[in-house]
């Protein structure tokens, strides 16, 4: 089965990792008020040779500068460590101040704060006006 990104705007394979994209895109901009147009799937990235996809980028209005990162797994997939790992590596190359992180039935984020060399992390996902470069 395909379903159509809208983001890409074209078909792709319904997986379960699609099915978390998709459904969690559709609530950043139709419920946290995302603009579609600032935000882009399976961003390719070149982390220490090698070529990466970060799932979803949320970019500024200024200078269309990365300012979120998302990461997706399928609803199996327990949200670990590693998946908190995997996305701090692609923020290595990105340097984004936001990270998302769903697998469709938890959801987490968090604010980078590079001053203190700490993430914070939020009770709840914030709404497109509050997630900003600081």
């Amino acid at each position: 089965m395909r379903v159509y990104d809208r983001l890409r705007q074209k078909f792709v394979a319904l997986t379960p990792e699609e099915w978390v994209r998709l459904h969690f895109v559709a609530h950043l901009i139709d419920g946290l008020g995302f603009p579609e147009g600032l935000l882009a799937n399976e961003v390719a990235i070149s982390l220490n040779g090698t070529s990466r996809r970060c799932d979803t980028v949320y970019y500024a209005k200024e200078g269309l500068r990365p300012v979120a990162i998302m990461e997706y797994k399928a609803p199996h997939v327990k949200i670990t460590q590693r998946v908190f790992d995997q996305i701090s590596r692609y923020n290595m190359v990105l340097q984004v101040p936001w990270l998302f992180v769903s697998n469709g039935l938890e959801h987490y984020c968090c604010r980078v704060d590079y001053a203190a060399g700490r993430c914070v992390f939020l009770k709840d996902l914030p709404r497109c006006e509050d997630v900003t470069l600081l």
